[in-house]
């Protein structure tokens, strides 16, 4: 890897970054040795950090957390809705080229909320409208971000049958959600390189797609396309193969690259 250009710059993205990926605060000697460090840069760095904001110092426990300045920057990356804004010329693409409705959504607890809705001409209305919400394990956007996650988070959002939301258009013959059935599904997801469903959110459509995938590898959204049951093998290849190109070239795009 290329030195960076401005090396205090980039070890206090390295920083924020680190705490952003831990389940709560640390100590600065974890955060050196983690990032390969010397002990007094980081905690000369930690310091500045400190007096901006951007990181909080836990004098009881020795450990350091992210502050209110980090919250502020998440906040205006939530305004400036850079997701939709990057994903929409993506969505818009698809359907040009598919003919075909195509839709971005991000993970929202157990559901996916709809963020871009491209609609095909002469194409079936469908119920995944921007700002609606449908059962992430039901979905194939949502299948492939739950592909995404690591056991314990997946456990963690489906304690119990409980938590499996069905809908009534689904399939009548359709076996009970339950957590060993979703993981199956989502193995089935892994190896193929996309998701998908048929008849499970509206009866006599199918939908694929994959997941965008941010610079923590969780996954940040995810692209789909959505086309009636029953489509040539064709269709379904080139709607599998387009929405991977166009995951990829947003996971890129987040993170910043081309």
């Amino acid at each position: 890897m290329a030195e960076p250009k401005a090396p205090a710059a980039d070890q206090v993205l390295a920083i924020l970054t680190h705490l952003a990926a831990q389940r709560g605060p640390a100590p600065a000697a974890a955060i050196a040795t983690a990032l390969g460090l010397p002990r007094s840069t980081t905690y000369q760095l930690l310091a500045v950090l400190q007096e901006r904001g951007f990181v909080v110092h836990l004098p009881e426990e020795r450990r350091y957390g992210l502050g209110v300045a980090a919250f502020e920057l998440s906040s205006g990356f939530s305004r400036q809705q850079p997701l939709t804004r990057l994903g929409r010329p993506l969505v818009a693409g698809l359907v040009d080229r598919l003919g075909e409705s195509g839709h971005l959504a991000v993970l929202h607890g157990r559901d996916v909320l709809y963020l871009v809705e491209e609609r095909a001409a002469r194409r079936p209305s469908l119920v995944s409208d921007v700002g609606v919400r449908l059962p992430a394990h039901l979905t194939a956007s949502g299948r492939a971000m739950l592909a995404v996650l690591p056991p314990a988070q997946l456990r963690a959002l489906y304690p119990d049958r409980a938590a499996f939301a069905e809908r009534a258009s689904g399939p009548a013959d359709a076996a009970p959600w339950t957590y060993s059935r979703l993981k199956s599904v989502l193995a089935e997801v892994r190896t193929a390189g996309v998701a998908g469903e048929h008849g499970e959110v509206t009866s006599g459509l199918a939908s694929v797609g994959a997941a965008v995938i941010d610079h923590l590898g969780w996954p940040a959204a995810a692209i789909a396309v959505t086309f009636a049951e029953g489509s040539s093998d064709e269709l379904v290849r080139a709607a599998a193969g387009a929405v991977t190109d166009a995951a990829t070239t947003l996971s890129r795009r987040i993170r910043g690259t081309r």
